[in-house]
């Protein structure tokens, strides 16, 4: 034993800035370990591009659940809320490609009846979802940042979406779907448990 405490990784807290320079090293010497010329006319840029692209790709690294979910307005509304079909991409942390699909989320506002606005919600799936991900987690994230901000009765999270390191590589199973949910709060009694899901269902 060396004597060394572990570190505990906070996601809330990137391990530095976003590098566009060191990226664009690094998808330069991939291209050369998978056995191209960066050189060539189609690739010359094509570090730079990836880069760009990775930038917003990742920008929820550099995001926070606090600076997205500020605006409340107090409308004494105390019953349920369902945002549904919010499109959603976010990259694999296991082979670096991206799967994509919809959320939906909904809660209970506690009792001051406080809401946050309806497009705080989307913003909030793209804090967590531009990140490395995987999609049990990223369903979590949500729920847990909706409850620790926001301090409703009961928050439900449900994910679908496609796999591209499913569908395009391994078994090879374009398609599939993959469906993840988190409840928390009075979501976890049978009666809002169903009804949210018939909301989100359209039934």
């Amino acid at each position: 034993m060396t004597g060394i405490t572990p570190v505990t990784l906070d996601r809330e807290v990137p391990i530095g800035p976003y590098d566009e320079a060191g990226v664009e090293r690094a998808i330069h010497d991939l291209l050369i370990a998978i056995g191209e010329d960066p050189s060539r006319e189609g690739l010359q840029d094509t570090p730079a591009r990836v880069s760009r692209a990775y930038r917003e790709m990742f920008a929820g690294l550099e995001a926070r659940a606090e600076d997205v979910l500020t605006t409340t307005f107090d409308i004494g509304h105390g019953e349920m809320i369902i945002v549904r079909d919010i499109e959603m991409y976010s990259t694999c942390e296991h082979h670096l490609v991206p799967f994509h699909g919809v959320a939906h989320i909904g809660y209970i506002p506690n009792a001051s009846g406080r809401v946050t606005g309806l497009s705080k919600l989307a913003r909030l799936v793209d804090v967590y979802a531009k990140r490395p991900q995987v999609q049990e987690r990223l369903t979590t994230e949500i729920a847990e940042a909706l409850m620790r901000i926001l301090e409703p009765r009961g928050a439900i999270v449900v994910i679908e979406a496609e796999h591209l390191c499913m569908s395009m590589r391994g078994v090879r199973k374009p398609g599939s779907k993959t469906v993840t949910s988190a409840v928390r709060g009075i979501f976890r009694e049978p009666a809002p448990r169903a009804e949210a899901m018939s909301l989100i269902h359209g039934r």
